[in-house]
């Protein structure tokens, strides 16, 4: 087996906030606009919404009833600490700083080196608007 991911889904607790959002960030990093797909999975009791690429589907799902006012928190067991996406270059890193800052991500750290990670590591930091944090990277 090759350790390749192939989907990763993400539960929101606001699906429609979150759509919101994701459909302006999804395309700019590499998901193709036309591919989305939105279905209500009712014996699994959530809608997701699934963003397709060549290499990674990924998707955000709503949350159970019980769970829906549970804010997130990367610290806690079980949870997402952070998931990143690997850009081309350093040059790509900026510009996509640019337009993730543009569609109201929370910028946690803007681009910049990290020679603790390598001597080219170079990374944005950002939060959408469910605090799940994102990174991108150059390596």
């Amino acid at each position: 087996m090759k350790p390749i991911i192939d989907h990763v889904h993400i539960t929101v607790s606001d699906l429609d906030r979150a759509e919101k959002f994701y459909d302006r960030l999804m395309p700019l990093l590499g998901f193709e606009t036309g591919r989305k797909i939105k279905a209500e999975i009712t014996e699994h009791d959530f809608t997701v919404v699934e963003y397709f690429s060549e290499f990674l589907h990924f998707a955000i799902v709503s949350p159970r009833e019980q769970f829906a006012d549970i804010k997130v928190n990367r610290r806690r067991p079980g949870s997402l600490h952070h998931l990143a996406f690997r850009a081309d270059s350093p040059d790509e890193v900026d510009r996509l700083f640019q337009e993730i800052s543009s569609i109201g991500a929370e910028i946690v750290t803007p681009p910049k080196y990290y020679p603790e990670y390598g001597p080219t590591y170079y990374a944005l930091f950002f939060k959408d608007t469910e605090n799940i944090k994102y990174e991108i990277v150059f390596k």
